[in-house]
């Protein structure tokens, strides 16, 4: 392999800011951040959605207005009169 080629490859806390759940997993991401995490600070990456939140495997669905949307798509789109 050569030299300075690839990226570190280290620990990192993924940290899921809508379940609040920490993941410690092997990444590259690039990080400032930091966190005490299991006795030891690890670089800290957050994230909006992941397997801890998202509907596809927690088998909840999201609560999403749609009758908001359809009502603006039909007035901006809708039969003119």
């Amino acid at each position: 392999m050569k030299k300075d080629l690839h990226p570190e490859f280290r620990p990192v806390v993924f940290h899921d800011l809508t379940s609040n759940e920490k993941f410690l997993i092997g990444s590259t991401v690039k990080t400032q951040d930091t966190i005490e995490f299991e006795g030891e600070t690890h670089p800290l990456f957050k994230v909006e959605i992941s397997s801890a939140s998202h509907p596809f495997y927690t088998g909840k669905k999201a609560a999403i207005s749609a009758a908001g949307r359809v009502d603006r798509f039909n007035k901006k789109y809708g039969k003119k009169a």
